[in-house]
């Protein structure tokens, strides 16, 4: 039998939203912090691509682009915290867009954000593994300058860290809180103690503070604007993702309490270390440019930055275990994640074959067919990173740009709509002026990237260097809207909310705001459950 949350208030809550709980809600608030963060792992991701920013301005752009990034998905992550207090279930922006949007365009805007927000989770699970093949496959070339790394060797180790996530997930279900809380320790272990240590070695040969404020370097072809927002990829693969806790949330305790909080504090706090780590690497660094330089290195940025710091190859190879064991712990978190999106949007019809991946296994107590059709489509993803030199920057690129589009549609509707869709009971709302602020902040910041993620990262462009990023969203686009006109036209309605219950306001802080548009007559299906 399905286990259904030990909270009277919490399983009412969820009922509410028109849905039983089957996942134990055994995640701890500090045990999806560490998921959050460990999906996040700011200082890690920002570290391990520092090959996106260092030809795309330099210092200049790996620290102000994080400035940049971070208080445009702080915005974001306020904005969506607002959502998440009055609306905590597992589907996330689909689900908000469809409680807030016109009565007629339900179902289709409900269908676009699902799709958009499934298929960025499952590129953000491939960005895990590809960062840390790419890590190991400079340690090899570190300790040996005649290895010609050839992509295929890259893709078997990014398979091997998929691999090792995906048995995690499947058969230490139980164990999860503790590894995320784990994984929060030791990412912030690992930034304390490689921080002290490349700075007590590089002493007091440091780069200048002129350097690694305002050094700027290009070598994209693109023109100098162009090409440091370009860098701005870095940061935002480094910040994204915080919607995890909405996915999730149906796994942890007082939701709409804890949910935004929780969300919240990971940007915080990825923004916070990220930038002090950043700042240290570029203090010791060595030479950036030219053909000694750490963009040219064939061991990856950072581990050239190790070594250059330490002098030492065992010493740089050893700091380097703390970011592989996190991207590790990353690729898990955003699998777990990534499986418990891909089984709310089939448990409201919005995939193939739903009722199958919308199954919670029996023993195991997790959606396993959601989880298999992550890993597997993940795997088929990386299959594009033997064709493509440039492939690792359309991964991130699919990722970070669909993930942002996730977050914006829901913002921009209640924009649109006068932010008054919210109801007023939820626990966490934004101040009026800050709210509208925060709202068109976020905007923005979605706009500029998604247009500017899918540029090719140089000029001239080749077959090779091209942002394949465009064409998966066209492979992706053309299965939706196929898929839409054979079955989500017909059968699908959006999230199947108990409207009744919302209305009466019989849960505390579940009471939308309905324009008389939508009134009392539902634009969803109660729910029989």
């Amino acid at each position: 039998m399905p286990h259904r949350p030990d909270n009277e208030e919490d399983a009412a809550q969820l009922a509410a939203l028109g849905h039983k709980g089957e996942l134990n809600r055994n995640f701890s608030p500090l045990a999806m912090l560490g998921l959050a963060f460990a999906i996040l792992n700011s200082w890690t991701a920002l570290a391990a691509s520092l090959s996106l920013a260092l030809p795309s301005g330099g210092p200049a752009s790996v620290l102000w682009g994080l400035i940049t990034a971070g208080v445009c998905n702080l915005c974001l992550a306020v904005s969506l915290a607002e959502f998440l207090s009055a609306y905590p279930t597992a589907g996330g922006q689909y689900h908000w867009v469809a409680v807030i949007s016109w009565k007629r365009w339900v179902p289709l805007l409900s269908w676009i954000t699902g799709w958009i927000n499934t298929s960025g989770w499952i590129a953000l699970v491939a960005s895990g593994g590809l960062l840390g093949s790419q890590l190991i496959v400079g340690i090899i070339s570190l300790m040996s300058t005649s290895y010609v790394a050839q992509r295929w060797h890259q893709f078997l180790i990014y398979i091997g860290y998929n691999l090792v996530a995906f048995l995690i997930n499947a058969f230490m279900t139980g164990a999860l809180p503790i590894i995320t809380r784990s994984a929060f320790i030791w990412s912030i272990t690992g930034f304390v103690v490689i921080s002290i240590t490349v700075l007590a070695c590089a002493s007091p040969d440091y780069s200048s503070a002129e350097f690694v404020f305002t050094d700027f370097i290009n070598e994209t072809g693109w023109p100098d604007g162009i090409g440091w927002l370009l860098g701005l990829l870095q940061a935002g693969l480094g910040l994204t993702g915080f919607d995890a806790v909405a996915h999730m949330i149906e796994e942890i305790p007082n939701p709409a309490v804890e949910g935004p909080k929780i969300m919240i504090a990971c940007v915080g706090i990825g923004i916070f270390t990220g930038f002090i780590f950043l700042m240290v690497l570029l203090f010791v660094a060595g030479p950036i440019d030219g053909p000694t330089g750490v963009i040219a290195s064939t061991a990856t940025p950072l581990l050239q930055i190790f070594y250059n710091a330490t002098g030492s190859k065992a010493g740089a190879i050893c700091l380097l275990i703390f970011p592989l064991v996190c991207l590790l712990f990353a690729t898990t978190s955003i699998m777990t994640t990534s499986s418990r999106m891909t089984y709310a949007f089939a448990r409201d019809g919005g995939l193939p074959v739903s009722h199958f991946f919308a199954r919670v296994h029996p023993q195991l107590d997790l959606p396993l067919n959601a989880l298999y059709l992550t890993v597997v489509l993940v795997v088929i993803f990386g299959c594009i990173f033997l064709g493509s030199s440039s492939a690792f920057n359309a991964i991130i690129s699919a990722s970070v740009v669909a993930l942002g589009v996730s977050y914006g549609i829901p913002v921009a509707i209640n924009c649109i709509r006068g932010r008054q869709m919210l109801p007023d009971s939820r626990p966490f709302k934004l101040p009026g002026p800050f709210g509208w602020i925060a709202n068109l902040i976020g905007l923005a910041y979605v706009v500029v990237t998604t247009i500017l993620f899918l540029f090719p990262p140089d000029l001239p462009v080749t077959g090779s260097n091209m942002n394949y990023c465009v064409v998966v969203f066209f492979i992706i686009l053309v299965i939706s809207i196929v898929q839409w006109f054979i079955d989500g036209k017909k059968n699908f309605i959006g999230p199947r909310v108990n409207v009744d219950v919302l209305q009466n306001g019989e849960v505390q802080g579940m009471a939308p705001v309905f324009s008389s548009e939508q009134g009392s007559s539902s634009n969803f299906e109660k729910s029989s459950k």
